[in-house]
């Protein structure tokens, strides 16, 4: 089994910034990509940021310039740093990764979520 276990998230100003954490634990074998996705309320849930196992990343419109994802291999970790947040950017955050494990040769999993409300 695997588990993403995601941190970070709150209620922040516009304009501020938040850090989000998600930790892969488990069977894991290798990690492709791991990578971050929001839903908003009534909208589809969207990328936002992604980073594969060699580094390329690739980011919506929307956040490019504004937020960075990162990734520390050694402890299953992605991050993503998130600078001028603007209201349209709340949402609940879900982490994402790309998995090898025992039994599958590659699974994607998901987090639990995360919200992250800007808001005055």
């Amino acid at each position: 089994q695997v588990q993403l276990v995601e941190s970070g998230g709150g209620l922040v100003q516009p304009g501020g910034s938040l850090r989000l954490s998600c930790a892969a634990s488990g069977s894991i074998v290798s990690i492709y990509s791991m990578g971050w996705y929001r839903q908003a309320p009534g909208k589809e849930r969207e990328l936002v940021a992604l980073m594969d196992n060699i580094g390329r990343t690739n980011y919506a419109d929307s956040v490019k310039g504004r937020f960075t994802i990162s990734r520390d291999n050694a402890k299953n970790t992605v991050y993503l740093q998130m600078n001028s947040l603007k209201p349209e950017d709340t949402a609940v955050y879900y982490c994402n990764a790309l998995i090898r494990t025992e039994r599958s040769y590659a699974n994607p999993y998901w987090g639990q979520g995360t919200q992250v409300t800007v808001s005055s």
